[in-house]
């Protein structure tokens, strides 16, 4: 598009940790803008700000040491999506949350935000219908754990019950979107609209076993949320994205990879 400017596709905003543990966020930081976002800032506490200043080129910072200065950057509306989690710390999480909720942006929840979710005394109550919760099997049993029982049952008939029934019961109860991670990642909405991401058989890509590839899908969802995408196609394409980049790097895969391919994925595909 001859008239489009980087706000044209979006300014999303990934939170940091403290000191030396600012690496999960720069890996999501660096996915959303692969992924297309069209500005990505990191919201950095003062600590840190030498260390990641340190590390990043493209990407923006801002500093964000306490709940209510993130209240007060998210007053940009052309702040339009959020990550909370990679790296943050829990008890930071637990802090923050309220606030990062409460600007109604397009949010994801990963890693420590999931898990000072499932401590949270109002759990669900401060969700909305455009967050999306990036939970591995751990996270979802802490989140969910009477659903995530029922998939450990013996089953006594038919059909047994499923990751895709647990997936979709999660985003009910939610009231949001679900991505739950695996080699067979399953998506689910409130209304229950369902799709899954298989990496297996010829589509397997076991290398993606590694350190911070989560960070980076976390990323993916909310660069493309950024872009425009509803949280559900976000989710979809972020977790096809992701796959796909692991396939086309191959054996050696380590998370820093996983953004740096995706042009070559891109120029793959008939767009």
């Amino acid at each position: 598009m001859s008239s489009a400017h980087k706000y044209t596709y979006g300014h999303a905003l990934i939170l940091s940790g403290l000191s030396g543990k600012t690496g999960a966020a720069r890996l999501a930081a660096r996915a959303a803008l692969r992924v297309g976002a069209g500005l990505v800032t990191l919201g950095t506490p003062h600590e840190a700000v030498t260390e990641v200043a340190a590390q990043i080129t493209a990407l923006m910072l801002t500093e964000i040491d306490t709940p209510e200065i993130l209240s007060r950057v998210l007053t940009d509306k052309r702040l339009n999506a959020l990550c909370i989690g990679p790296g943050f710390g829990v008890e930071r999480a637990v802090e923050f949350l309220p606030h990062a909720l409460a600007a109604k942006r397009a949010t994801v929840l990963d890693a420590d935000a999931l898990t000072a979710l499932s401590e949270s005394e109002t759990g669900f109550a401060n969700l909305h219908e455009n967050c999306v919760l990036t939970p591995h099997a751990g996270e979802f049993k802490r989140l969910f754990p009477d659903i995530a029982a029922k998939l450990t049952e013996p089953p006594t008939k038919g059909p047994a019950y499923s990751k895709v029934d647990a997936t979709r019961e999660a985003a009910k109860r939610a009231g949001c979107r679900v991505l739950f991670k695996g080699p067979d990642t399953v998506i689910a909405s409130p209304n229950g609209r369902c799709s899954i991401n298989a990496a297996v058989y010829g589509r397997a890509a076991p290398w993606l076993a590694t350190a911070g590839s989560g960070d980076v899908l976390a990323g993916l969802i909310t660069g493309l949320m950024a872009r425009g995408l509803t949280p559900h196609q976000a989710c979809e394409t972020a977790a096809w994205l992701h796959t796909e980049a692991a396939r086309s790097f191959g054996p050696g895969l380590i998370a820093e990879d996983l953004p740096e391919e995706l042009p070559k994925v891109f120029r793959t595909l008939d767009l």
